[in-house]
């Protein structure tokens, strides 16, 4: 039903456990694509459920049996009219996946294929979220599960890992380092990779997020959808579902995809506006957004290729852009956003600031990740006060706040 294609030199491959990366093009530039042929997958708009999880989308995975206990997937798409002069804007929630965050979607997949492969390990490095959505959904398998992370991981994450009992690897270094030794150790120890962009199966549980989407609003799909990027994955998965979905003739179009990266990590947008043909641009990342602190991104390939095709581009915002996307975001909506699911939303605004949006548009903006992921964010930006309780002076605090 499926092949593996490579994004530059297109050459087509049979999938096989340990096929990863095409061998002629190497790891960075050789990433696979997960092709279909569509002609054999019967599905029609009827068999997808507004409420059901991303085993429904089994027949358009790449996949022999979906493997996970947890309910993936079935998140929030919340509506808002008229929202800063858009005709609509929705908001595509992930924080409600079982570990909080999109990447709960491409574990899913991974474990899957782990199985299927008869794997009796599986390994991945993270920045985080990554990392305790393996570690929570491979928790109640019998799959043993190791887990490299930069020391800069934020301590709810690194908490997660251990609650779930994965083993972790703690690296004395950034995301990037973690990511190199964890691929050399896998390898030698014939372990399954859930590595980001190495792995072309993660894509396919990720895209399953645009799927939802259109379910969702009845394959009315936006006009334009607002992602962060850090690796290029899920941006690319953004692309590839809206793609299956339309070469399934389930929707009338693709939406225009526009990638948001923090300043201080843009290495995908420096590659993309160097233009053809894309070779990485490589950087130190900094930023507070750490599920896009990437400086070396795996999928940059795939993701200046798909943002290409689907008419869009990318944005940059700063790290004080995101922390008002935070609170502004929360306040306005109710969603509590980890940094890097608020730097789409500070994305849209900079957009609607640069008049790339028009009022009659509809807009959908992915947030992939709970904000209880990651506070250090805004904990500066907490008072705490603390009052007697005493009557007089709870009026009188009360009163003050009034004013």
């Amino acid at each position: 039903m499926y092949k593996l294609k490579c994004i530059t030199c297109g050459t087509i491959y049979d999938p096989e456990p340990n096929m990863y990366t095409c061998p002629k093009c190497g790891e960075r530039y050789g990433t696979l694509e997960v092709v279909f042929n569509y002609d054999l997958i019967n599905v029609k708009k009827s068999d997808f459920d507004k409420h059901g999880d991303i085993s429904q989308f089994s027949k358009i995975l790449p996949i022999a049996k979906y493997n996970v206990k947890q309910v993936v997937g079935n998140t929030p798409t919340y509506e808002f009219k008229n929202y800063y002069g858009i005709k609509k804007v929705f908001f595509k929630y992930d924080g409600t996946n079982p570990t909080s965050s999109y990447k709960d979607r491409a574990s899913a997949i991974a474990i899957s294929k782990a199985y299927e492969y008869g794997y009796d390990t599986i390994y991945c490095a993270s920045t985080g979220n990554a990392a305790s959505s393996l570690a929570g959904l491979s928790a109640p398998t019998d799959l043993k599960t190791f887990i490299f992370v930069p020391k800069n991981i934020p301590i709810a994450k690194l908490a997660q890992l251990h609650v779930f009992g994965a083993t972790v690897i703690l690296i004395d270094g950034n995301y990037d380092q973690a990511f190199d030794i964890s691929t050399k150790v896998g390898k030698k120890l014939n372990w399954y990779s859930r590595n980001s962009a190495i792995n072309p199966y993660l894509l396919e549980g990720k895209k399953t997020g645009a799927m939802e989407l259109a379910v969702q609003l009845d394959f009315e799909v936006p006009d334009t959808v607002f992602v962060s990027a850090g690796d290029g994955t899920v941006i690319s998965s953004i692309y590839k579902g809206f793609y299956d979905f339309y070469n399934l003739n389930l929707i009338q179009k693709i939406p225009k995809i526009i990638g948001i990266q923090a300043e201080g990590a843009d290495a995908i947008a420096k590659t993309f506006f160097n233009g053809k043909p894309y070779i990485p641009v490589d950087i130190i990342p900094n930023t507070i957004a750490d599920s896009i602190s990437v400086g070396k991104p795996r999928d940059v390939i795939k993701a200046c290729k798909y943002v290409e095709k689907s008419g869009g581009t990318f944005l940059t915002v700063s790290d004080e852009e995101i922390k008002g996307a935070i609170f502004e975001l929360a306040k306005n909506t109710g969603i509590f956003a980890e940094p890097a699911g608020a730097a789409a939303y500070a994305g849209f605004k900079k957009a609607i600031s640069m008049d790339l949006l028009k009022k009659e548009d509809t807009v959908a903006i992915f947030i992939t990740g709970n904000g209880l992921k990651d506070i250090k964010a805004v904990q500066d930006n907490i008072e705490i006060n603390t009052i007697p309780p005493v009557f007089e002076k709870i009026i009188e605090y009360i009163n003050g706040v009034k004013k």
